[in-house]
């Protein structure tokens, strides 16, 4: 970050020159082609895109899953790509949610303890996480659903509470990928209503992978990737 730069001037999460490719056979397939994204706090970002474009790597780049072969991803200012495994890791526990359309809950464990476990991790005391899973919860309208393991709970449900554990850590960006592609359009309309309640509440930067136009269309800003770039869509 620029001496004397403010963190509002700052994007949350900076993608500069991109590139990313996978060999196909022998010949080299070009995913990300210099590719650039700004995500800002309490901003929420479709990424609209045809299926094999890109999307997830694009995701997982920004998410620090996946390295480019060049650029620089940048989280508050900060560059990345010297950073160790370990300094990568704590960045995802402490400053990235993610949400996948899979909602991938441990089935063991009731809704709370779900939300409870990052928090755990990352070291808080048990009372507290409690105290923070269960407001996360409620907030989402699932406050009679808190004891309740994944099988117990229905897809929304299920979804909800994986956006709840996401944002247990009060990331500064979430990243979704098709968060409501395994739902009904009723259900995927509370669910995302959910995601962009919490980036309001929370001044959260957001990135969604999604094919529903018209979920994108209620998003602060609509993307895509061709050939490679990133464009802005009206």
């Amino acid at each position: 970050m620029a001496e004397g730069a403010k963190a509002q001037d700052v994007p949350v999460v900076y993608l500069h020159e991109i590139k990313r490719q996978y060999m196909q056979g022998d010949a080299p397939l070009v995913i990300l082609d210099g590719a650039k994204l700004a995500l800002w706090a309490g901003q929420s970002v479709a990424l609209v895109a045809p299926s094999g474009s890109g999307k997830s790597t694009l995701l997982h780049i920004a998410g620090l899953l996946e390295s480019p072969d060049d650029g620089e991803v940048y989280v508050a200012g900060a560059p990345t790509s010297q950073l160790s495994d370990v300094e990568r890791t704590q960045i995802r526990r402490n400053d990235i949610g993610f949400v996948y359309q899979s909602h991938r809950l441990l089935p063991e464990f009731s809704a709370v303890e779900n939300v409870m476990l990052p928090q755990m991790i990352r070291g808080l005391k048990r009372s507290e996480t409690v105290k923070r899973s269960t407001e996360i919860l409620t907030y989402l309208g699932l406050a009679d659903r808190l004891k309740h393991r994944p099988a117990e709970l229905s897809g929304g449900e299920q979804q909800r509470v994986a956006i709840a554990r996401a944002v247990a850590n009060a990331p500064r960006a979430l990243l979704a990928d098709e968060p409501t592609g395994n739902l009904d359009p009723n259900t995927a309309d509370h669910v995302f209503q959910a995601l962009v309640q919490l980036v309001k509440a929370t001044n959260v930067a957001m990135l969604i992978a999604t094919h529903n136009m018209e979920l994108a269309g209620r998003m602060d800003r609509r993307v895509s990737i061709v050939d490679g770039h990133i464009v802005e869509l009206e």
